[in-house]
């Protein structure tokens, strides 16, 4: 190591060694001028950005992706470099899939879906209760008007979409429509952006049915290859230098569950009476929309509450 790349990291500390470190991790071996950084004549250090390695072979739910064609690597590839380079995005996906994972991988297999799906949860919303500009909802981006064509109930008090144990089996069973309509699950999953009249427009009009072979509008055409980036990628993080130790990952909320089949006229005094706190009710329990929760005829309520009365 010269002098003046001893100086530089003395001088950034751990921060520049980090990135050194991560950056050199994720990609394939290069020549001795390719390094993770250059030392200027000033001192100043700069990065040098290169391409994240891309699979040899990859699947989708047990369906081969056709990697040896151009255009299908070209779109791959495309959606490694932007999801790769969008760390501390990656790295708080890390962090949540811990979390909600292992739910949503339970749910997957009892509806009998294929585990990759769980991926496409993580296209549509990063494991966040984010809102879209169209209106899309939670984990899943449930629209108003479809939730409750898979059973969501979506109401002013009530919004099931954000019950993400309830849309996770409601995405199933869109997911499963579509296999039966398609015969791949490559395809289930790319109607889920353009819908199921969407992809059978195109595919009639094109004279194809597999996904590859198809144009869609760009959102489609990129979806499921950014589903598979998202895949490569949490699948294996380290491998591509995404480094948390357990004790950094979230896990799972021990909750202890109340059935409610009345009308909670003040969720507030509902939450203490309970020996918990509204803010708390409401992280945990995010479908509840109002301050007050109307219990309709023959219809029952799990709510959840903090295990330990916090």
């Amino acid at each position: 190591m010269n002098n003046k790349l001893r100086q530089a990291l003395y001088f950034f500390g751990g921060a520049a060694i980090t990135a050194i470190s991560i950056t050199t991790l994720a990609f394939r071996e290069g020549s001795k001028n390719d390094g993770a950084v250059d030392v200027k004549e000033d001192g100043k250090i700069q990065y040098r950005w290169h391409q994240p390695e891309i699979p040899k072979n990859l699947t989708f739910a047990g369906e081969r992706v056709p990697l040896e064609r151009w255009d299908v690597r070209e779109r791959l590839e495309r959606e490694m470099i932007i999801n790769y380079y969008m760390h501390g995005t990656t790295l708080y996906i890390l962090k949540l899939q811990t979390r909600y994972f292992p739910m949503i991988e339970r749910k997957l297999k009892e509806n009998g879906v294929p585990d990759d799906f769980k991926y496409l949860c993580v296209a549509e919303s990063a494991l966040q209760h984010q809102t879209s500009a169209v209106g899309a909802a939670s984990f899943w981006q449930f629209m108003k008007d479809t939730g409750p064509r898979y059973g969501l109930e979506i109401n002013d008090d009530v919004d099931e979409r954000y019950n993400v144990k309830k849309a996770t089996d409601a995405a199933c069973m869109y997911f499963k429509e579509a296999y039966g309509k398609f015969l791949s699950w490559t395809a289930a999953a790319a109607s889920y952006n353009c819908g199921q009249a969407g992809y059978s427009k195109q595919a009639d009009y094109q004279g194809k049915s597999n996904y590859y072979d198809l144009a869609f509008p760009e959102e489609t055409n990129r979806y499921i290859y950014r589903i598979l980036a998202l895949k490569v990628l949490l699948s294996e993080p380290r491998k591509y230098g995404y480094i948390l130790q357990n004790s950094e990952e979230y896990k799972p909320i021990k909750t202890r569950i109340l059935t409610v089949d009345t009308t909670i006229r003040n969720l507030a005094a509902f939450a203490q009476d309970n020996g918990s706190t509204y803010k708390m009710l409401k992280l945990l329990n995010p479908w509840m929309r109002s301050h007050s929760l109307p219990a309709k005829k023959g219809k029952v309520y799990e709510i959840e509450l903090p295990y330990d009365n916090q």
